[in-house]
């Protein structure tokens, strides 16, 4: 297979999955970010997207990314290094909360014009360049176990099994967005989380934490009803 016919398979337009697995799909995620013995270890998935949103951002703003490291906690840190403060700090700090869900924003946007090889193929990309940067053991293995998963659908699986897994990985990044935020709200409600990423916006800034969050909360339900008015069939 030539590059032409490569990417002409990548940018395929796969037929519309039946009504059913969607549904099946978003139910499923639901339950993963709801049921809360499945949301331990589930919630790992939404720490490798937020880590690296702030990895991303930090790049992007010409700051010297460091690494990044995930807990088995589901906790996680970014480390970048350049001005402590002015815009590049503060969009760095400000790019994990949201990163979860704006993926999952483009990835519906992707499946709503059939495009599951590239939904695929481009998460894949996305770990294995986060996979350069973890700095931990668990970050490597957690980060593995996702890419695996991913390349075991792509190439293993037939239409109707990628599209499912697309799904699944889309409609839980759109629902699983907003439960950080708000176990923070219920955390800073009893003095808890002072270090979050909230907080350290509130010092670079001047605004309260407690908007950062209502403002991150916003953008992920922002992106929960656009993402699922693209999925849901009509």
């Amino acid at each position: 297979m030539d590059f032409a016919q490569l990417w002409d398979h990548v940018t395929a337009a796969q037929p519309d999955p039946p009504h059913w697995l969607v549904w099946a799909t978003a139910a499923a995620a639901l339950l993963a970010v709801a049921v809360r013995p499945v949301w331990r270890l589930s919630r790992t998935v939404v720490t490798i997207a937020h880590e690296g949103g702030h990895g991303v951002m930090a790049l992007l703003t010409r700051r010297r990314l460091s690494g990044i490291r995930l807990h088995s906690d589901t906790s996680g840190l970014t480390v970048s290094s350049g001005r402590p403060t002015g815009p590049g700090m503060v969009l760095t700090a400000a790019a994990g909360y949201p990163a979860p869900s704006l993926l999952g924003l483009g990835g519906a946007a992707l499946l709503a014009t059939g495009r599951i090889t590239a939904l695929l193929w481009i998460g894949i990309a996305l770990l294995a360049a986060m996979l350069l940067t973890l700095r931990n053991l668990f970050g490597v293995l957690a980060v593995l176990a996702t890419g695996g998963a991913f390349v075991a659908v792509s190439w293993y699986g037939d239409a109707e099994w990628q599209g499912a897994f697309a799904h699944l990985g889309v409609w839980f990044l759109l629902l699983a967005g907003a439960r950080p935020l708000i176990e923070l709200f219920s955390t800073r409600r009893h003095g808890g989380a002072t270090g979050s990423d909230a907080d350290q916006l509130a010092r670079l800034t001047g605004v309260p934490a407690t908007a950062w969050v209502a403002l991150f909360l916003l953008v992920a339900l922002a992106c929960l009803g656009l993402g699922a008015a693209w999925l849901l069939p009509r």
